[in-house]
């Protein structure tokens, strides 16, 4: 399986945020974290989704908003 490049938005607080990188945990998957408390981090995530809730995956620029399984999966390939 191809490793794809995968960027997530997340709060400290969420708890959606917490379950998605679990779940990505759990299936070995790696990725890149982007703390949203953050200003820039916030901005950026803003500018690829227009969303402003978390969390938000980056798929190699396929956008999923919140944590959905099922489209992560697709995504995926799994």
């Amino acid at each position: 399986m191809k490793l794809k490049k995968i960027a997530i938005y997340t709060t400290p607080t969420c708890p959606f945020c917490h379950q998605a990188k679990e779940y990505l945990d759990s299936k070995k998957i790696t990725y890149i974290n982007f703390d949203v408390s953050d200003p820039k981090n916030a901005q950026k995530m803003i500018d690829k989704s227009g969303q402003m809730g978390v969390p938000v995956l980056d798929i190699e620029g396929k956008i999923i908003i919140g944590f959905d399984k099922a489209a992560i999966d697709k995504e995926l390939g799994l």
